[in-house]
């Protein structure tokens, strides 16, 4: 038993958000995972309602692999927001892991809110600040001197990923 749709509006956003990516910048790329994380943390918990623990787990797993890779694009040496984001993350990932007991799901409330912050800290980067090389105070979200902490992701050719990795 499946909590997602099996339907045609699921293969429309599959390519809806495969064309976002294409097109987006490091800014949306670094929303687009944290609104990835999000869901599957949402799916999680919808299947875990419906009884539906394996597909539960499932998401589960994605969620983790999506905020290891937010944990990857941190550039540390960015200063103090990149390695308080870093800690925050790994503490995000550390108990989304223990939440695949099915018995240990009660904290996944709290790791969507905390994603949620740093989503809508991220979101409120003034399009300015988000250019590289002018000027700007650190902000919430994870800028510092203009530059995001976050590293842009690289562009990996599919065939160069191994089976079932980047699929969340």
């Amino acid at each position: 038993m499946s909590f997602a749709k099996t339907n045609g509006s699921n293969a429309y956003r599959q390519i809806a958000a495969h064309g976002g990516v294409a097109e987006a910048d490091p800014h949306k790329l670094i929303l687009m995972l944290l609104d990835g994380a999000l869901q599957r943390i949402a799916q999680a918990r919808g299947c875990a309602q419906n009884g539906a623990s394996v597909d539960a787990t499932l998401h589960l797993q994605r969620a983790i692999a999506i905020v290891d890779e937010l944990r990857a694009c941190l550039d540390l040496s960015r200063g103090e927001i990149a390695a308080n984001l870093d800690n925050l993350y790994e503490y995000i990932s550390r108990q989304l892991l223990v939440a695949m007991v099915p018995s240990k799901r009660a904290h996944l409330p709290h790791l969507a809110a905390l994603l949620g912050e740093i989503r809508s800290a991220w979101a409120a980067i003034a399009p300015d600040a988000r250019q590289a090389g002018q000027p700007a105070a650190p902000a919430p979200g994870g800028v510092a001197g203009g530059r995001p902490l976050a590293a842009p992701l690289p562009a990996a050719a599919p065939a160069a990923r191994a089976p079932g990795v980047g699929r969340y």
